[in-house]
Parts: structure tokens; C-alpha cells; sequence
């Protein structure tokens, strides 16, 4: 099995072209969602989130996850991109940078949890009162909201 076998969105190899071809599919009907967002008035009522939960090593790894030679990108939660849109946030506002190298997050970083937990303060959830019994996660971190997005 080829690292590549797990897809455009989840390849360790060839980044450039799986997820040039990937993000040609969804650019036109996210841009089409958040347009039809706004011309229906539904934009200050809806939040977009486009998101994941770690990026791509900015180069090639030897070994990884699956002992290989240095010839594709691992998992990696040290510095990545998302984006979020609609209501409570700051429009065309750009929160934080990574490294010249885009390795580590050095201006403005945050936790995962900092991320669920503006998307609850905005849906004007109180993630305690969301505890499911036995799963420990959210008792260890709840996040902050990252309040220099919000509008």
C-alpha cells in the first residue's frame, strides 16, 4: 500500500497536485455557498467553517507513519491553516502566522481546542454543559475563544 492510496485529501505524496485538484472542486461552490449566504440575508446568522485538525509537514520526512524514505509530508499540528466566514466574525481579517518555513505557529498560535471553543461561544454554547460521561478531552482543555476575530 502507497501512502498515496489514502486520497487527494489525506496524501502524504504529490500535495501539490492531489490538493490542487481537490480544492478545484470545492472553491467554486464554498465561494457559490457564501454568496448565496449573503444574498439571502443569512449571512450574519451563519458561521462557515473550513477546517481540519492537523496540516502537512513543510517538507519530506524520512520514516513517519509508515517507515518510508524521506519522500512524503507526515501529520502535523504545529502550524496550519483554516478558515472560518459569517456571523460574529471580522470579514477579511487574517489571525496569526507560522515560520518562514511554515513549521511552527509564531504569531497568535492556538490549540485545536481554542478553535471548537470560539465556534461554541459564537453558537452560544457553553462547552461544559456539553460533557458526555467517560470522554475526558474537553475536561483537560475547553479552549478560549479567540476573541480578536470576533466582530
Amino acid at each position: 500500500m502507497y501512502l498515496s492510496d489514502y486520497g487527494e485529501w489525506d496524501s502524504h505524496l504529490d500535495l501539490k497536485d492531489l490538493h490542487a485538484r481537490s480544492c478545484g472542486r470545492v472553491d467554486r461552490p464554498l465561494a457559490g455557498l457564501l454568496k448565496d449566504l449573503k444574498r439571502r440575508g443569512m449571512w450574519d446568522d451563519t458561521l462557515v467553517v473550513c477546517a481540519t485538525e492537523f496540516g502537512r509537514t513543510p517538507a519530506a520526512e524520512a520514516g513517519g507513519m509508515f517507515n518510508r524514505p524521506a519522500t512524503g509530508r507526515d501529520h502535523h499540528p504545529h502550524g496550519f491553516t483554516i478558515w472560518m466566514a459569517g456571523a460574529g466574525l471580522k470579514r477579511g481579517y487574517v489571525h496569526g502566522a507560522t515560520d518562514e518555513l511554515g513549521f511552527h505557529a509564531v504569531e497568535h498560535p492556538h490549540y485545536v481546542t481554542d478553535v471548537h471553543a470560539t465556534v461554541m461561544h459564537l453558537m452560544g454554547l457553553d462547552p461544559r454543559r456539553l460533557n458526555v460521561p467517560g470522554r475526558k478531552r474537553l475536561e483537560i482543555d475547553y479552549g478560549q475563544p479567540i476573541l480578536d476575530i470576533l466582530a
